[in-house]
């Protein structure tokens, strides 16, 4: 055989072996991945391959997006891939039992009624074309959970919800929850209006609404959340008392001065409910509300506040606390992947009994040295100055939300006592209804409790951790009380979901750059802007001398004396200077901005050849340095 043929025959001999190579081993290292990104933004968290893993019958995932629409928003485009890319990752660790498939809603076609009937938001567009961009899931039996828009601002939620919705599937019978609230923006499903915090609640769990003057509660419910509860009766509190001990589950948010509870008027507040406590449940456990509100300096939460002639500052008030992830345990369930701030609005504090043998566990605490405030006071608007004049400093942190774990005992050592029947007779013979079906009474626990008390109402407010422009969250007040319900339902997997990194990455020198001129920027702007108020000023003095509106016109100019014209001359052409030197600025930041991109340009062109090249050079001189040796 001749080389010619030789060389021939072993390369075709090594393309079949890769080609044979790559179709066995391929199927074998399907899972297997490298992710080189900063917080490994492609790997899956172990919730999430728990789900997938864990699927009892095939779950369908139908992505919907309209690709031609799409591609006038770079965002959106963007985010798009980034959702394929975890479908895919989705799709390698289930494998046969997770099917994907994408559609393409062109306007009246079969893939837009299909979007249309699952619920997927059509969003509109320039173009005139709606813009589809959501997820279809559904299991075998049918059951369907869509997730109506994928907007690319809530992308640290991404894989939350996407494992979310396949844990669902694979379990249609969301946990039941219970929620009895005074606050308005928690009434209702969650399905519209309310907080948000209560529209995502209802995404995943089944809520149930209890009324203020209810007789029972809901059938089959394993959580009960009570913000911000109102005062009840023996009966209710006794009802309350034996959901806890049969199925030991509650999340309690109470308030010392509630602020969210209260109207805009005089009239409106004085017929509000503006304290919460944990009533004969405290003596029980251990655990107290405390009479006065709380205010940190340490903690302090920057908020803006007027400051007079319409303008605001950002300035920090005491009375609104930023309790940061140094100030919660790291091995906690519920607060071990909180990466930001739980804001609270004038809490009150949580007195723990040394003496109860009830196990507790403070999750979040303040600064070292808080202040107590008088309720009354600090449910008004104080003012950060009045607050400071009120403030008098502690010796030690106080806990704002505490988990009670553990078996209790009643809170009703005299056992069941008698409804209080209304005068109403349809009421009073519902009461009674209940209180013939109500279960007998248990003095301890048939199962260990676990509990959230939060010494706050006001942190389910939007005010207070959502940005209300762009509907996203800046704070973890929702995540601390939804990781809290993934616990207490049984689907403590989904935690480490909650706080995934985004995939963006924003040009930080750049942002730095464009700040520093910015602030630049807007201190010649405020220069400029006195300037014309006092330009405007004279003008308008000069008018009423004048008989011409123009600016500077002719006219008005023969009226005024040498001095008059003097200093005119002289603001116009401070005010031309003031223009120039904002436009140096901006040149400025413009040259430094084309420099970086220059330096970038170059080592993404050159860089790799020039290390090439390098390397090269090296070998090159280390084998001749062996040739001479």
């Amino acid at each position: 055989m001749s080389s010619r043929t030789y060389l021939a025959a072993a390369t075709a001999l090594i393309a079949v072996i890769f080609v044979a190579a790559t179709l066995i081993v391929q199927p074998l290292l399907r899972t297997a991945r490298i992710d080189f990104t900063e917080n490994s933004l492609f790997t899956l968290s172990k919730g999430t391959k728990s789900v997938l893993t864990e699927l009892e019958e095939p779950v369908d995932l139908t992505f919907v997006y309209t690709r031609r629409v799409g591609q006038e928003f770079p965002a959106v485009r963007a985010y798009a891939t980034r959702v394929r890319e975890l479908l895919d990752a989705y799709k390698a660790v289930a494998g046969p039992d997770l099917r994907i498939r994408e559609i393409d809603p062109e306007p009246f076609s079969e893939a837009e009624d299909e979007a249309l009937a699952a619920g997927i938001t059509a969003v509109n567009s320039d173009s005139g074309d709606p813009l589809y961009f959501g997820l279809i899931g559904q299991n075998t039996v049918d059951d369907q959970r869509v997730i109506p828009f994928l907007a690319p601002e809530q992308e640290e939620t991404l894989e939350y919800d996407l494992t979310r919705m396949i844990a669902r599937l694979n379990r249609p019978e969301p946990p039941k929850v219970g929620v009895l609230s005074t606050l308005q923006g928690m009434s209702g499903t969650g399905d519209t209006g309310g907080y948000t915090f209560l529209q995502e609640l209802a995404k995943g769990y089944e809520l149930e609404p209890i009324d203020e003057d209810f007789f029972s509660l809901p059938e089959d419910m394993d959580v009960l959340m009570m913000v911000h509860p109102p005062e009840m009766n023996d009966w209710q509190l006794w009802l309350v008392d034996q959901f806890i001990l049969r199925k030991g589950r509650a999340i309690i948010l109470v308030d010392a001065a509630a602020k969210t509870s209260r109207g805009s008027d005089l009239a409106s507040m004085a017929g509000r409910q503006v304290r919460s406590d944990l009533g004969p449940f405290g003596d029980v456990w251990g655990l107290h509300l405390s009479e006065e509100a709380l205010a940190d300096t340490e903690s302090a939460l920057p908020i803006q506040a007027p400051a007079g002639e319409g303008r605001t500052n950002v300035i920090r008030h005491p009375l609104y606390l930023s309790a940061t992830p140094s100030l919660m345990p790291t091995r906690s369930l519920i607060t071990a992947d909180l990466s930001r701030s739980v804001n609270f609005g004038a809490p009150g504090g949580l007195l723990l009994d040394a003496e109860s043998p009830i196990d507790k566990e403070v999750l979040i605490q303040t600064g070292p040295a808080p202040s107590w405030i008088p309720a009354d006071e600090a449910v008004t608007d104080l003012s950060a100055q009045e607050t400071l004049q009120l403030y008098s400093p502690l010796d030690e942190a106080v806990p704002l939300a505490v988990r009670v774990h553990g078996a209790l005992v009643s809170a009703f050592s005299d056992g069941r006592p008698e409804p209080d029947m209304p005068d109403d007779p349809v009421l009073a013979e519902l009461a009674r209804a209940a209180a013939e079906e109500a279960l007998p009474h248990v003095s301890s626990s048939e199962r260990d409790a676990e509990i959230l008390v939060v010494s706050d109402a006001d942190m389910v407010d939007d005010g207070l951790y959502v940005d209300l422009s762009s509907a996203t969250a800046f704070a973890d007040n929702g995540a601390f009380l939804m990781n809290a319900l993934d616990v207490l339902s049984g689907d403590a997997g989904l935690l480490s979901l909650r706080a995934r990194a985004s995939s963006r990455r924003p040009m930080t020198r750049v942002e730095a750059m464009r700040d520093d001129a910015q602030e630049r920027f807007f201190d010649e702007q405020a220069r400029l802007e006195g300037k014309l108020v006092e330009s405007q000023s004279r003008l308008e003095q000069l008018q009423q001398r004048g008989t011409s509106d123009g600016f500077f016109s002719g006219d008005i100019e023969a009226t005024l004396t040498e001095d008059e014209r003097l200093e005119l001359a002289r603001l116009r052409q401070d005010i031309i200077d003031t223009r120039s030197r904002l436009r140096a600025i901006e040149r400025d930041f413009r040259r430094e901005i084309d420099g970086l991109e220059g330096w970038l340009k170059f080592i993404n062109i050159f860089g790799g050849p020039i290390l090439v090249a390098l390397l090269a050079g090296l070998v090159w001189w280390r084998r001749r340095q062996r040739g001479i040796a």
